[in-house]
């Protein structure tokens, strides 16, 4: 019997000023399902929106830097950042910039072999949206790429 993992799921909640605009966003322009809505007493609204697998990326302060850099081609702001991995990373940005957002840095090739762009939500929240350009495997065979258990 396989172990049960302690942490079953990374759900990130962000308050926004205009729900209607931010689900429109998000669920309608991304494609991110609807799993779940509830509405409460004095308007409380949320809905949990699926967005495939999550994962935590943790970077330092150099890789947060180079990141940035290498998509919008300066620093940005301390913070979290949305990424989102689509299948088709041009045609994403066109449909979310025609839905509001702000294109931060055009879709861009990566070193590490992904095509990025960087946006500013309506909501205001930095997102990227990524096109892995090679599979996991071919880029653990790269100078610099595994995993610490690897190294």
């Amino acid at each position: 019997m396989a172990e049960q993992r302690p942490v079953l799921q990374l759900r990130v909640v962000m308050e926004v000023d205009d729900f209607e605009a931010a689900l429109a966003f998000y669920r309608d322009t991304l494609g991110l399902d609807e799993q779940l809505a509830f509405e409460g007493e004095g308007d409380a609204r949320v809905a949990i929106l699926d967005a495939g697998r999550a994962t935590l990326e943790l970077a330092n302060h150099a890789q947060k830097d180079l990141i940035d850099t290498i998509e919008t081609g300066e620093r940005q702001g301390r913070g979290i950042r949305l990424a989102f991995e689509v299948t088709d990373g041009r045609g994403t940005t066109r449909r979310l910039e025609a839905a509001g957002a702000t294109i931060i840095g055009e879709p861009r090739e990566t070193p590490w072999r992904s095509l990025n762009s960087r946006l500013e939500s309506p909501t205001g929240q930095q997102i990227t949206v990524f096109e892995e350009l090679e599979d996991s495997e071919e880029r653990r065979q790269r100078e610099g790429f595994g995993t610490s258990d690897e190294r």
